[in-house]
C-alpha cells in the first residue's frame, strides 16, 4: 500500500509512445513527513501520520507546535492519516513511491457551486416553455402525495447545495513521475479546483 498528500496543479496533455495524446492531471505530490506513527497499544488503531504543506510557526498553536517539535518534523499545513507500514518519524514520502503505469485511487474535495437548482443538481428535464406552462418551466414539480402521508418522504431529490463533497475517482493511471520535483502526471481528471489538496493512494480494485 503506497499513499501521499497532493496538491491539484492544473492540467495539460502528453504523448504516448505511440503519439496519441493522453490528457493528465498534474499533481505536486509530497514530500511528506511522517510526523506520527499510530500504534494498538498507545492509539487503539494502526495508521501512519503524513504531513504536507509549509506553514509559518507563528501560525501554529501550542499544541500542535508541541506535537512537532516531538517527532522533530518543521510544522505542516496539513496532516492525514494512512494505513501503511515499515514507516518511522521523521521518514520523508515522496512522488518516486509511484511508478508510471499503477493504478491509483485519488481524493479530493468537489468544487463548491453554491445553491443548484434541480436541472443542474439532479439533471431534471425541463417542462415545455409556451401554451401556458407558466414561470415554473425548470421547477422540481410534484414532490409527493397530497393526504397521505402529507409529507416529503426523506432523500427527495430537490434543490440545494451542489458540490463541496469529498470525492474518490479510482483506478486512475500514474502517466508519468518526476521525482526530482515530485510531480505525478495521472490520466484524467481528479476533484477538486486548482491548489486544491488530493490524496493519492493504491488502487483497492486494481
Amino acid at each position: 500500500m503506497k499513499s501521499i498528500v497532493g496538491k491539484k496543479l492544473g492540467m495539460t496533455q502528453v504523448f504516448d509512445e505511440r503519439g496519441n495524446v493522453v490528457p493528465v492531471t498534474v499533481i505536486q505530490a509530497g514530500p511528506c513527513p511522517v510526523v506520527q506513527v499510530k500504534t494498538m497499544e498507545n492509539d487503539g488503531y494502526e495508521a501512519v501520520q503524513l504531513g504536507y504543506g509549509d506553514i509559518r510557526v507563528k501560525k501554529v498553536n501550542k499544541p500542535m507546535k508541541g506535537h512537532f517539535d516531538k517527532s522533530g518534523v518543521a510544522p505542516k499545513r496539513h496532516l492525514t492519516e494512512f494505513a501503511l507500514d515499515n514507516l518511522q518519524v521523521g521518514d520523508v514520502v515522496k512522488a518516486g513511491v509511484f511508478e508510471s503505469g499503477e493504478k491509483v485511487d485519488v481524493v479530493g474535495t468537489s468544487k463548491g457551486k453554491g445553491t443548484a437548482g434541480v436541472i443542474k443538481r439532479w439533471n431534471f428535464s425541463r417542462i415545455k416553455e409556451t401554451h401556458g406552462s407558466g414561470p415554473v418551466h425548470r421547477h422540481g414539480g410534484s414532490l409527493g402525495a397530497c393526504s397521505t402521508p402529507s409529507r416529503v418522504m426523506k432523500g427527495k431529490k430537490m434543490a440545494g447545495r451542489l458540490g463541496h463533497e469529498r470525492v474518490t475517482i479510482q483506478n486512475l493511471t500514474v502517466i508519468k513521475v518526476d521525482d526530482d520535483n515530485n510531480l505525478l502526471a495521472i490520466k484524467g481528471a481528479v476533484p477538486g479546483p486548482k491548489g486544491g489538496i488530493v490524496l493519492i493512494s493504491s488502487a483497492v480494485k486494481a
